[in-house]
């Protein structure tokens, strides 16, 4: 009989649920015809397209239902700064610690994005950013030696284009952010191996989606990472109050258990390999891209006037506008994260057009960079197309004014976030992204396989979760020069 009353209340409350009605001044309500479930298997398959649809249907703001949440999704990037930058009513906390639960199995009840990010800033940015930069250029050229590739100078190897980059950026990345020099060429080869296997799974992970097999895997590569990434394996040179000496000195003070920090660790790794708001340095699927293209966009960016040794060919592509332009373009068709708030109590939103809306408390609110502004059409002639001139005006200088019904556009692409919530390691970010272009043009040749080929389609569960990465790969052969 319990189990009954139980069974009838928790169907009651469910209809109750169901019978939600748009109040007034609310944004446009779409449930979807699945009771409860709603909208969330198409939400999840590819929310590019179906958030694409949904704009054409209700406009720059509306309200779906996923899984029994109620979403509402604000697409108008004018007024994204004025929104999320409302920290009391709008909590990026509460998703925050559910997510990490599904993927990291970890538990962080102190856990601040906030004080995150000042942390991050400390370590980012300044003198520190300097040596960051520097370590990273060290560790980069010592992982494109002969010897640490395995190859012998002028000899062809295949390979694919997106693993290429990704195994040298990731390694790069590992080596200059976590300290741990020591680490061989067989280690750093096995951490690579068991993330690909972890973050591929990743989006599963966040939806609960995963089968058991699945479930396996990814538990099994977070335990080999748990392994490698324990602080006491790491060197975190306490005495140059290193980011990661930093950290971990940040968990003991908040009272966090030895297994705590060690699974903390891969919340890190991932943090400031994958997504937006941390170091943001693995946008691989940029090569991809770029190599496409390179041997012209290397030209176009160290000409006018030719330089005449290494270091100013360096120096002049690094910083060219050119270089930027093309970063920029990539970055446009690449960066797609979700920004996640939930609604703390009722919130009154203006758009850009004065039209106000009110915000549900209860309801979580999504913004998408990724469809407004940088693939709307009324911004971008051709969005899907690559150009990567769109960002220079026609006498060379960079472009910063775009337009849409002759309002200026605040923001033409947004691959590191808004005023208020800017990524911290942005600039460390760029700085990696364009050391290792320079770094593979100079010293590798390196040519598709396949002249015909095409790019790869991207793979459209990652939409939501930082840089797209394609679906398959382009085949390569390389060479070291000698």
């Amino acid at each position: 009989m319990m189990w009954t009353a139980l069974l009838l209340l928790g169907l009651a409350v469910l209809l109750l649920y169901a019978r939600r009605t748009r109040r007034r001044n609310e944004p446009s309500l779409d449930k979807g015809m699945i009771p409860w479930l709603g909208h969330a298997l198409e939400f999840g398959k590819d929310a590019a397209k179906f958030l694409t649809r949904m704009k054409q249907k209700h406009g720059d703001i509306f309200t779906v239902r996923a899984a029994g949440q109620y979403i509402t999704v604000l697409l108008d990037s004018n007024c994204y700064d004025a929104v999320l930058s409302d920290v009391v009513s709008l909590d990026q906390t509460g998703y925050a610690q559910v997510l990490m639960k599904r993927i990291f199995s970890l538990n962080l009840p102190s856990h601040n994005p906030e004080s995150e990010k000042k942390r991050a800033e400390m370590h980012f940015q300044g003198s520190a950013l300097t040596q960051l930069c520097s370590s990273m250029q060290n560790n980069l050229q010592h992982l494109v030696t002969p010897s640490e590739m395995g190859l012998k100078v002028s000899e062809w190897k295949k390979d694919g284009l997106f693993h290429f980059c990704y195994s040298l950026l990731f390694k790069t990345g590992y080596l200059t952010v976590f300290g741990a020099e020591k680490n061989n060429s067989a280690a750093l080869a096995e951490i690579y191996e068991e993330f690909r296997r972890f973050d591929k799974l990743l989006p599963k992970l966040a939806r609960t989606a995963e089968n058991k097999e699945e479930k396996q895997i990814a538990s099994s590569a977070r335990e080999k990472l748990w392994k490698w990434l324990t602080p006491s394996c790491l060197d975190r040179k306490p005495e140059r109050q290193s980011w990661l000496g930093n950290y971990v000195q940040h968990l003991q003070d908040e009272g966090i258990d030895a297994e705590t920090q060690r699974r903390a660790m891969l919340l890190q790794l991932w943090v400031t390999q994958v997504i937006p708001y941390g170091n943001y340095h693995a946008h691989i699927y940029i090569y991809t891209r770029i190599y496409t293209h390179t041997h012209i966009y290397f030209k176009m960016a160290i000409t006018k006037p030719i330089p005449t040794n290494f270091t100013e060919i360096k120096t002049k592509f690094l910083k060219s506008v050119f270089t930027d332009s093309v970063l920029s373009e990539t970055l446009r068709l690449t960066a797609a994260a979700l920004i996640t708030r939930e609604v703390k109590q009722d919130k009154k939103i203006c758009l850009s057009n004065g039209q106000e809306y009110q915000l549900r408390r209860g309801d979580r609110l999504c913004v998408f960079p990724f469809i407004s502004p940088q693939m709307d059409p009324q911004i971008h002639q051709q969005p899907e197309m690559f150009q990567f001139d769109r960002f220079l005006n026609a006498d060379g200088t960079e472009k910063k004014d775009f337009f849409k019904e002759g309002l200026r556009m605040k923001y033409p692409s947004v691959p590191w976030g808004t005023k208020d919530n800017l990524c911290p390691g942005r600039q460390f970010a760029i700085g990696a992204i364009k050391e290792l272009v320079f770094t593979i043009l100079t010293r590798f040749d390196l040519e598709l396989c396949d002249k015909n080929a095409k790019l790869p389609l991207v793979d459209p569960t990652r939409y939501g979760f930082g840089i797209l990465q394609p679906a398959g790969d382009l085949e390569i052969r390389y060479r070291i020069r000698s």
